[in-house]
């Protein structure tokens, strides 16, 4: 997510009567299947379901078609204020493919980019369900989280953003009885952001001080904004790609006002790992010249490991492995002076990472991967989305951010793609049929979702910072459906953006894999556990037992 700098700078009395649900399009969630797994191997099946976040959803008159909401404006009649227009307003089913361009099939969700049905949509942000009214929960304390991805077809200026935020497992349903869409309806979404142009928070209208945005005709910001804590999994297009913890000092999905919407309760920034930034140009990019090639499809797995390897213990790494042509590659390795050469986040990396790049460390003042971690215990919904970038034209991921800084300065660039990309009209118009795949989603204990024996695990210098790991699952269910609006719309932050000119490297130099027939393994890699078939010898380093599934070369 963008950082803090390119942010734009209540009580009620529960009534009978509060955000409505309309009947005029039947609720119908796309089904996705996802798996739970024990051991490589060992995973099994769950009947999931997908919801549309409640931003995208038609909202009109409970009595009618009248619109409640129409281009970036509320209907001053409908919506005088934020209790009436929850009365009078009501959110409406969604036609998943013929409007916002989403489809399954098996275990893969496509999102398109631009839809243009009855009216013109754009983007789209989902959540994946656990039953018909409660998102699925995630608690990942010791456990990880896989998925493959295709990025092929994001272009400059657009992200395909998959990550977790700490909203309400119903939505917000039960705790605000205004609300009563919910889940099914894909209400109570939440970020480090704290985003202030959602149209509902807490089940009450976000009327107040509404101001329409003057670069988009369908977005606008209230006075409210919606925090939480978010893990994001995966910010990436074909250019460059991000994971990024973002803790806040707040318990769950929270309203805010003011200064505390803007770097108050939570990290905007968060402590980010873009191999780009991070010094290595050639590991993630479009063709063969490159590490990560773009071009294809990817698995990525993200680890969680606590402290005492326990599944309640305090966060202390994440890791991230790739999978690509049937070869595991670990993460790149940091290539920045004064920055230790680790491939995972860790406090140590964080706090090396803020001050060599210049930057304020709100990640350790909203409690750092220890507040992370917390909100891991309670349990995270996931969220998939595609969006461009209203408020910094994606930037902040691809391209050379600040723009008024010097581009060879640590941490200021973050990709190939140039400073005048990602205008969203730009993006919109060019790449209207760009989309992104997700696939083959897996939850369990570390090392359990991939099976490492028919690949290698090693890429040419792989470091990782110093823990220890982890056992068994839990996760808890949790139902949640998406909302839309029937204009263009943002997917992930306050606003969104595109980009259109896109600038690819020139770099033809990549670091190589080996194979996983080889006599030893290379420090940081895998080197045995459950299922395991790889080399179990390390060189220069000592096999060290984390749990029966996963010992690693330390």
């Amino acid at each position: 997510m963008f950082p803090a700098a390119a942010l734009f700078a209540l009580s009620y009395l529960a009534v009978s009567y509060g955000q409505q649900v309309g009947t005029n399009t039947a609720e119908t969630h796309p089904s996705l299947q996802w798996q739970t797994c024990t051991a490589p191997g060992a995973c099994t099946n769950v009947a999931g379901s997908v919801v549309l976040d409640a931003n995208w959803r038609w909202l009109h008159s409970t009595s009618g078609y009248t619109n409640c909401y129409t281009g970036n404006t509320w209907d001053a009649t409908l919506c005088p204020d934020a209790q009436t227009c929850a009365t009078n307003c009501a959110l409406d089913g969604a036609d998943y493919t013929g409007t916002y361009g989403v489809t399954t099939s098996g275990n893969a969700l496509t999102l398109k980019f631009v839809t243009n049905g009855a009216n013109k949509n754009v983007g789209s942000r989902l959540y994946l369900l656990a039953d018909a009214s409660h998102y699925q929960e995630f608690k990942l304390l010791n456990r990880e989280f896989s998925f493959d991805v295709d990025v092929s077809q994001l272009p400059c200026g657009l992200n395909g953003a998959l990550y977790f935020s700490e909203m309400a497992a119903d939505g917000g349903a039960s705790a605000y009885p205004t609300n009563k869409a919910g889940a099914k309806y894909g209400t109570g979404y939440c970020d480090s952001q704290c985003p202030r142009d959602l149209k509902f928070i807490d089940g009450l209208a976000n009327v107040a001080g509404w101001t329409p945005d003057s670069n988009s005709a369908n977005s606008g910001k209230g006075n409210w904004g919606s925090c939480c804590n978010e893990m994001d999994i995966w910010e990436g297009n074909s250019i460059s790609e991000a994971v990024t913890p973002h803790p806040c000092n707040v318990i769950g999905q929270t309203e805010c006002t003011g200064t505390d919407c803007s770097g108050g309760m939570c990290d905007p920034a968060g402590c980010d790992f873009n191999s780009y930034r991070m010094g290595n140009t050639t590991f993630y990019g479009p063709g063969s010249g490159f590490t990560i090639d773009t071009t294809k499809k990817i698995t990525a797995i993200t680890q969680f490991f606590t402290a005492d390897g326990t599944d309640t213990g305090t966060l202390s790494e994440i890791r991230r492995i790739y999978i690509q042509n049937n070869v595991v590659v670990q993460n790149s390795v940091v290539n920045i002076p004064g920055i230790d050469p680790l491939n995972s986040i860790t406090e140590q990396f964080c706090t090396e990472q803020k001050t060599v790049f210049g930057d304020t460390n709100t990640f350790e003042q909203k409690g750092g991967l220890a507040a992370m971690g917390q909100a891991f215990g309670r349990g995270m919904v996931l969220v998939l989305s595609i969006w461009d970038d209203y408020a910094v034209n994606m930037l902040w991921l691809d391209s050379d951010y600040p723009t008024t800084a010097d581009p060879t300065a640590p941490g200021v660039a973050r990709g190939t793609c140039s400073t005048s990309s990602g205008a969203p009209a730009d993006v919109e118009a060019n790449s209207p049929n760009a989309q992104v795949i997700y696939s083959n989603i897996k939850f369990g204990p570390i090392g359990s979702t991939y099976n490492t024996g028919s690949t290698s695990s090693s890429s040419s210098v792989s470091h990782s910072s110093t823990t220890t790991s982890s056992s068994s699952k839990s996760t808890t269910t949790t139902s949640s459906t998406k909302s839309t609006t029937t204009t263009t719309s943002s997917s992930k932050s306050t606003t969104t953006t595109t980009s259109s000119s896109k600038t690819t490297t020139t770099s033809t130099t990549s670091t190589k894999t080996s194979s996983s027939n080889g006599a030893s393994q290379t420090k940081w890699g895998q080197c045995g556990g459950i299922g395991y078939t790889g080399p179990t010898a390390c060189s220069g380093s000592t096999c060290t037992y984390s749990n029966p599934y996963y010992s690693q070369c330390l």
